[in-house]
């Protein structure tokens, strides 16, 4: 028998090729729930209102130095440029709206007596509205979560995401998951496909009664959606009952926004005061079925 003795086998879990084979799909989307299943708990992080929105906006100050710069150059490839940076510019309100509105949650948020972290803001993580809303979150000097994707284009994560709530997913469909498992409450600003599947994906569940708990849905931006979606049309068109326009709410300035948020979460979801002294707060996993 020959002397050579062979090494030990890699464990199966420190395994790179098999965990990013094709046999090892079902470990990864488990490690994207309990990674971050982990961290929340870490963090006490009891609920969320998830901000979504366009990831092509700017602030003000960079949509207005963007069209200077073009306005320096001429040209027909030029001229279509400085189109699209007016439209930015303009555009460029919905970031700031949605840095105020997300300032004034989490102004109120972390005044909330509770063993858990209430209502913290959360974003995709990448720029554009995700990042004003983070922004907001940070300079009202609360924390905020950042639910990153590798894409091709536009994702990376901004400098506003709490750095310990800063996750990166893989699968579209476990970071779907938890946008909604913990959030209490949706703000949906200007966006494009993205913000419309995100929109139209809670309404679904909500409309179905597949949700375990109340979200509220504000739509902010009325001149915007109505030119977008013509809700009515659907109930016109017996396409969906005329109470499911009760599944959301549209507001059009941070300040209703606010109020709009903050008399929803206080009547669904904070409630009366616990009757005992030192009464504990649920775990997130009962909180949130």
């Amino acid at each position: 028998m020959s002397e050579h003795k062979l090494k030990p086998a890699p464990l199966a879990y420190q395994n790179e090729p098999f965990l990013n084979s094709p046999e090892g799909r079902i470990l990864r989307i488990l490690s994207e729930y309990s990674e971050p299943l982990a961290r929340f708990r870490r963090e006490q992080i009891q609920d969320t209102v998830v901000f979504f929105g366009s990831a092509r906006f700017h602030s003000r100050p960079e949509a207005q130095r963007r069209l200077e710069e073009l306005e320096k150059s001429s040209g027909p490839e030029q001229a279509a440029q400085r189109k699209k940076a007016l439209a930015l510019v303009e555009m460029s309100r919905y970031y700031e709206d949605a840095r105020r509105l997300a300032f004034l949650l989490t102004q109120w948020s972390i005044q909330i007596p509770a063993r858990r972290r209430r209502f913290v803001v959360t974003t995709g993580g990448g720029p554009g509205i995700m990042e004003a809303a983070d922004r907001g979150a940070y300079e009202a000097g609360g924390k905020s979560i950042g639910l990153n994707i590798n894409l091709p284009f536009e994702q990376y994560p901004n400098e506003y995401i709490t750095p310990s709530l800063n996750f990166e997913f893989h699968y579209f469909f476990m970071r779907k998951f938890w946008f909604a498992y913990l959030a209490k409450a949706l703000v949906i600003f200007p966006g494009g496909f993205g913000t419309l599947d995100e929109l139209f994906e809670i309404l679904t569940l909500a409309q179905t009664q597949k949700l375990a708990k109340k979200i509220l849905v504000v739509i902010y931006g009325r001149e915007y959606w109505n030119r977008v979606i013509n809700f009515q049309a659907l109930v016109d068109s017996a396409t969906i009952a005329p109470e499911d326009l009760d599944l959301f709410t549209i507001v059009d300035s941070p300040e209703e926004g606010f109020e709009v948020l903050r008399d929803g979460l206080t009547k669904y979801h904070l409630g009366p005061p616990p009757k005992r002294v030192g009464e504990v707060m649920p775990e997130i996993a009962k909180t949130n079925p």
